[in-house]
């Protein structure tokens, strides 16, 4: 539990646990536990917790100073009548030095350090003890979250064979034990009662672990219905116990959940006959908990299928694992031989996350400045900056405006929360390359580029803004806070659409991109009010408010269209449907530019519009690079155009995807075991390309990188290429779909493989430890790690660099 007193380290520590998330292009585990076990001659043992500390980290003593600084770290163990403890955990003499982190003078570990603590074994037979490490890292730069660590360890009645039993296979630092899976185990059956009405009789028997009860779902109270057993059929809650209870029913205090409570220890059968049932297959759900003494675990929501032929239930998840009845390397390439730490090759540095950071904030800030332009905020930039100004004066008014832009910028970081609870490193990049979601961003900003066309007005519901609205008037930071608010809800209108098109190209990067530019947006529709409210004199050379305003919207209308087609463009590479080939994208495009050019020289107008006596020389101007940018976009649609069209590469289909037959550079191989083959028989090393059918950065290299003729030469003669699709929806065969099984922190995780992109993806996130795309593997065909895989490099001379030490080091590899 955190524990800091002092507002300032608290503030401290967050901002730094923020930004050194911000800044991890991979997952950061600088330290790893390992669990064992020293039996003594004298019935007593050494519950030995050993932390192996990356370089340039260091692990905080059981004893600091205050409660003012990091978390100390701090052992606990489950309580049981097999064993005591004797004293307390014992840890070797710290470094004491001052750490700059928390402005104090600290006592840390760094490298390796043992906590021993001494037990004395009261029980004849084996028995397993539980205990939790919870403890933090840091190092001169940054610190992590803290983290609680379960130890299992295994020890052998007093009386049996002494000596040093180490834990680390089956008895891993993160496993289970086994007394928490051995809880409650099931057995789930149906019997046939009457074929004549389809009368089946259900049973989910329980056999309840020592120690743990299982609750009934009879309850005394709702706030006691929390806790009860729930059954679940046709998706819909089986009220008021409708399952018959077959066991020794309890009703006791307690002590867990601090109530009175009817539950069941050792057995329980709950039964129910269901009519009107064929001959098939019928699912159940049912949700329980189980607790004993001193804890509870998770509820747990299990999916029964029974067949009502042979009378049989399963588990759904453990069904899919048996018809699953491979091994998972069949399905997951098995690489033993990677080490990401100690490549053979020095050479490489994955620095897209990063990049993909400051590149969403910039294009967050650019967005929030073009709202800025819209008519929902631009008259309200004088109007508001005057009424702190000439409310309070000087520095008071000052401090309000500022406090004002903050709050802005406040609102919109908030809003990217809820993108950061996810567990699975993979899911924020399915999601964004989800055929359905790009068919609903397409949707959305067509509709969006109506609104902004003049036909129709979105808005957000009256009651919200003028809840909010009524808010404002209560005085102080919190009125200031809720004027704030109601900006960002008034003008949603215009800055929605904005806000969706900077949301729907940070997607696809992960929970931090998106904060980057949301943060961006925020700032930049906030900063204006703090400068202007500084310096008041700058709004007189503002420009008036007028018709500008709706061509401003309009021209963004535009923009929203091309940008929709692009979403559509996404969806229809990864289905490969072929609507909308490279040519097809091209001529709509430039159908979008000649539209765009003749609304700016004022040919064709829209609902709102203003009259235009004449042409400003800005829109002439505009109009001029609008018409520009369609003459050099319109060849695109020819087989073979006059010049090429890097400017754009990434956004339209790759050259392979097009109306004629052209000779393109692209993979030979899209199957890994197929390229490896390869790899070992012409003996080159292997150049794995994880990348994505709507992946921008993958298409830019493709298109920029590889085709320069030194990078293209060495992709043909030097190495075997193999692009693995992370987000291709293709089914895999039946026989290579499965569950796989993963250590997510302390949590088996299971995921379903079932397409060729759930392959690749797991396979990038299992193996490489990464889930971006593009990213360049380079390995042996023995299956060494050559060098330190990278991400985007537009940069010709670094991916040749790249490419070139991944040889060196596959010749001097070989020549050893």
């Amino acid at each position: 539990m955190i524990r800091f007193t002092a507002l300032s380290k608290s503030i401290v520590l967050t901002i730094g646990i923020l930004f050194s998330s911000l800044l991890m292009a991979q997952i950061q585990e600088p330290i790893k536990w390992e669990a064992s076990v020293n039996q003594l001659e004298n019935g007593e043992a050494e519950l030995i917790m050993t932390a192996k500390i990356d370089k340039g980290w260091h692990l905080y003593s059981q004893y600091l100073p205050n409660d003012d600084g990091p978390i100390a770290t701090e052992f606990s163990f489950t309580p049981s009548d097999k064993y005591q403890l004797i004293g307390k955990v014992e840890e070797p003499k710290p470094i004491t030095e001052y750490d700059k982190n928390f402005d104090m003078e600290l006592s840390f570990f760094a490298k390796k350090v043992q906590f021993i603590q001494k037990i004395k074994i009261l029980s004849g037979a084996d028995f397993t003890i539980s205990g939790e490490s919870y403890s933090m890292v840091c190092n001169d730069e940054m610190c992590l979250p803290p983290e609680a660590i379960e130890h299992v360890f295994k020890i052998k009645g007093s009386g049996e064979t002494t000596g040093s039993v180490s834990s680390e296979g089956e008895n891993a630092t993160t496993s289970v034990s086994d007394e928490f899976l051995d809880a409650v185990k099931w057995e789930y059956s149906s019997i046939l009662k009457d074929e004549s009405t389809g009368a089946y009789e259900f049973h989910f028997k329980g056999e309840i672990g020592e120690g743990w009860h299982l609750y009934s779902q009879k309850q005394k109270s709702e706030e006691e219905q929390v806790m009860a057993t729930k059954f679940y059929l046709n998706r819909s809650l089986e009220a008021d116990g409708g399952f018959n209870e077959i066991g020794e029913l309890i009703t006791a205090f307690d002590p867990t959940a601090d109530l009175e409570l009817n539950y069941f220890e050792h057995n329980v059968d709950f039964v129910k006959t269901i009519s009107g049932l064929d001959k098939g297959v019928y699912t159940i759900e049912f949700e329980y908990i189980v607790c004993n003494a001193t804890m509870c675990l998770p509820p747990e929501l299990i999916e029964v299928e029974f067949d009502l032929a042979t009378g049989k239930g399963m588990n759904v998840l453990e069904k899919e694992s048996q018809e699953a009845s491979l091994d998972i390397t069949t399905i997951i390439p098995h690489l033993p031989l990677v080490d990401l730490e100690n490549p053979q090759g020095d050479c490489g540095e994955e620095k897209q996350e990063v990049s993909n950071v400051w590149m969403v904030f910039l294009f967050g800030f650019i967005g929030g400045l073009i709202a800025l332009l819209t008519p929902c905020v631009f008259p309200m930039i004088p109007l508001t900056v005057s009424f702190f100004t000439k409310g309070d004066g000087g520095g008071k008014g000052l401090g309000k405006a500022v406090l004002y832009g903050f709050f802005i910028f406040l609102i919109y970081a908030i809003l990217s929360i809820p993108f950061h609870f996810n567990t699975d490193p993979a899911v924020l990049n399915e999601v964004a390359t989800s055929v359905t979601l790009n068919i609903i961003f397409f949707i959305v900003f067509v509709v969006f580029a109506i609104s902004f066309f003049g036909y129709f007005e979105i808005t957000l519901p009256s009651k919200l803004t003028n809840k909010a609205d009524n808010a404002s008037e209560v005085g102080g930071i919190l009125g200031i806070f809720f004027m704030a608010l109601t900006l960002a809800l008034v003008s949603f209108s215009c800055t929605g659409p904005i806000l969706g098109t900077v949301l729907g190209n940070a997607l696809k990067n992960g929970p931090w991109p998106i904060t980057a530019a949301m943060s961006g947006f925020g700032i930049a529709l906030g900063l204006p009010f703090a400068i202007f409210a500084a310096f008041p004199s700058m709004m007189s050379k503002l420009p008036k408010s007028g018709g500008w305003l709706n061509s401003v919207k309009v021209v963004l209308g535009f923009i929203e269209v091309a940008l929709a087609i692009k979403f559509l463009s996404n969806a229809d590479l990864v289905e490969q449907w072929g609507l909308l080939k490279r040519e097809s994208f091209f001529l709509i495009w430039t159908v979008i530019g000649i539209g765009l050019t003749a609304y700016l020289f004022g040919w064709i107008k829209f609902p709102h519009d203003s009259p235009i006596k004449r042409l400003s020389p800005f829109r002439i101007g505009l109009a001029i690079l609008v018409l520009a940018f369609t003459i050099y976009i319109a060849p695109g649609v020819m087989k073979t155009s006059p010049w090429n069209h890097n400017l754009l590469s990434g956004f339209p289909p790759p050259t392979f995807y097009s109306w004629y037959e052209k000779e393109t550079f692209h993979a030979e191989f899209d199957s890994f075991d197929e390229a490896l083959a390869e790899s070992k028989r012409v003996n080159k090393p292997l150049l794995i390309d994880f990348t994505g059918w709507a992946c921008v950065n993958c298409r830019k290299m493709e298109e920029s990188v590889w085709t320069v003729e030194s990078v293209k030469k060495k992709l043909e003669e030097d190495f075997v290429l193999v692009s693995l699709y992370v987000d291709d929806k293709v089914m895999l065969p039946e026989e290579q779909q499965g569950v796989f099984e993963y250590m997510a922190g302390e949590e088996m995780k299971k995921k379903k493989i079932k397409t060729i992109g759930n392959k690749w993806a797991t396979f990038q996130t299992q193996v490489f430890n990464n889930n971006s795309q593009p990213y360049y593997v380079m390995l042996s065909p023995d299956g060494y790690l050559l060098g330190n895989p990278v991400g985007y490099t537009p940069s010709v001379e670094e991916y040749s660099d790249f490419l070139d030490c991944g040889i060196a080091a596959f010749k001097m590899n070989a020549s050893n």
